[in-house]
């Protein structure tokens, strides 16, 4: 084998999203926190994205972690978070992999039955409880950023469908929110290819008309993601959603073309940003559980445990609970006459 870079990772799913976490060969990115050396890889090292996430490597609902060393002292590890078409702040399902990948492996020690431990995230620490049970990590629970609505209710055309209602909130990246059954459909795994196309017009629309800004960092602005979500609930307190990630350029003259990847998860970001509208329309309190349900069935649990506020605006700070499985530990590399050294992608499925 001829090789002019060789990758090692621990490839997982969480929930049935795949989450591959690199652990080897690559030493360190500059920048003197966490959300600079995501900057970096961003402007500087995107092919190592391109290379992990885009065929014949990678899928278009798959996502990469790389584990770095963390730039604050109360951190025991950093991580930086690689999309199809970003770097996120933070991810419920990625956060969840990494911790896995980390302790299972003995990159961080493991202590039975519960492991705490502090991550760096793009968006800052987050506090984790892992349980551990003959070595294996069974469940990870983790205190999020922050969540916070940034408008509700608010009124967007999306082309061919009319006016939509969607609430755009925050949790650890920006959502565009609207009910499923507004376009006659379900949450269901029959429904996934609408889900995703509908999914992603709903969060073009929002990102051009709707203004959403981080108060505490304006880097990070307009909705990212679109979220359809099944019927509230009150009573059990359970939900469901599908999140779509647009795998290719959106244009409105030709919608039939988009293609898009549902998240196979609930989505624990995702989850965080729905709980916090719910909070603020007076339909979900603290302490409470919130079962979610992603499009395949899996579930994680959520809780707002408190409020606060960030950078002047209420917030509720959540936690979600949910589990990671190891499926394959590889070495990936990339030979000098490689026609494809960043990976491609093709119009059939991205």
């Amino acid at each position: 084998m001829r090789a002019n870079r060789v990758i090692h990772a621990v490839d997982l799913h969480a929930a049935g999203e795949p989450g591959r976490v690199i652990v080897g060969g690559v030493l360190d990115v500059p920048g003197a926190t966490m959300f600079e050396k995501m900057q970096h890889l961003e402007r500087h090292g995107d092919g190592l994205r391109k290379l992990m996430l885009r065929e014949p490597r990678g899928y278009p609902a798959s996502n990469c972690n790389l584990v770095l060393p963390a730039t604050h002292p109360d951190a025991d590890a950093g991580f930086v978070i690689m999309e199809q078409t970003e770097y996120p702040p933070m991810s419920g399902t990625n956060t969840m992999c990494t911790v896995t990948a980390l302790l299972e492996t003995g990159m961080l020690p493991a202590q039975e039955p519960v492991t705490e431990l502090v991550l760096e995230t793009p968006a800052g620490l987050v506090s984790v409880e892992a349980r551990v049970e003959g070595g294996k990590v069974t469940r990870v629970t983790f205190e999020n950023v922050p969540a916070f609505p940034v408008r509700l209710g608010a009124r967007v055309e999306v082309p061919t469908f009319g006016e939509v209602e969607v609430d755009v909130s925050w949790g650890g990246m920006f959502y565009a929110i609207a009910e499923a059954a507004r376009f006659g459909l379900r949450i269901a795994p029959e429904c996934g290819r609408d889900l995703a196309r509908v999914g992603a017009m709903v969060k073009q629309a929002a990102r051009e008309q709707i203004e959403a800004v981080h108060p505490e960092n304006p880097e990070i602005r307009q909705a990212s993601i679109g979220q359809l979500t099944g019927p509230w609930d009150r009573k059990t307190r359970t939900a469901s959603n599908a999140v779509s990630v647009a795998t290719g350029e959106l244009d409105w003259d030709r919608p039939e073309t988009w293609t898009g990847a549902l998240d196979r998860s609930p989505c624990g970001t995702g989850t965080c940003a729905r709980m916090a509208v719910l909070h603020a329309r007076g339909e979900l309190a603290l302490g409470e559980d919130f079962v979610n349900r992603g499009p395949v069935g899996t579930e994680f649990i959520g809780r707002l445990v408190r409020r606060t506020t960030v950078g002047g605006v209420p917030a509720v700070v959540p936690t979600i609970s949910g589990a990671a499985w190891i499926t394959g530990i590889a070495q990936y590399s990339v030979d000098p006459a490689d026609p494809f050294p960043e990976g491609f992608t093709l119009g059939d499925i991205w």
